[in-house]
């Protein structure tokens, strides 16, 4: 229930919104890089979503974790509080280290495979430790690599 005058925030269609970011566990660079591998173009295609704030009409949510046991658990908080009502999540993992996540990340995430539409990997990015933006990351090859191939995978081609 609401209380009068307090804004309800609507559903609504951004043109061209295709993927509604949800970061699991925080904000950072890692989140606002992954949204601009998704609008390569800046066209609005891809973004992050605010705390609360609904998933627009049409948009594919993606979930944005780390590949840390807590991420892992975050991520399964979060599928615990999903509703039937909404369309199955991506999920998008972040690789914090050049190496494997540790075996008990990499179960969570299986067990949760069936909650989800499908899993993409970014590599570990080492760049992104010295950049001050998604923009000046996505100059770099590596970035603009690993862009391609989470496109490709999540669009099924």
């Amino acid at each position: 229930m609401t209380r009068p005058g307090a804004a309800t925030p609507l559903v609504s269609t951004p043109v061209g919104l295709r993927y509604g970011l949800i970061p699991v566990h925080g904000y950072g660079i890692g989140g606002a890089v992954v949204s601009r591998m998704l609008d390569p173009r800046g066209e609005g295609t891809a973004r992050l979503l605010h705390p609360n704030e609904s998933i627009p009409y049409g948009a594919l949510p993606v979930l944005l974790a780390e590949t840390t046991v807590y991420g892992a658990s975050c991520v399964e908080h979060m599928l615990r509080n999903w509703t039937s009502g909404l369309p199955r999540p991506w999920l998008v993992l972040l690789s914090d280290a050049p190496a494997r996540p540790v075996p008990a990340a990499r179960y969570r995430i299986r067990a949760l495979g069936s909650r989800l539409a499908g899993v993409a990997r970014v590599p570990y990015l080492p760049v992104l430790r010295t950049v001050e933006g998604a923009d000046e990351a996505l100059e770099h090859k590596d970035v603009r690599a690993a862009a391609e191939k989470l496109r490709r995978r999540m669009e099924g081609n």
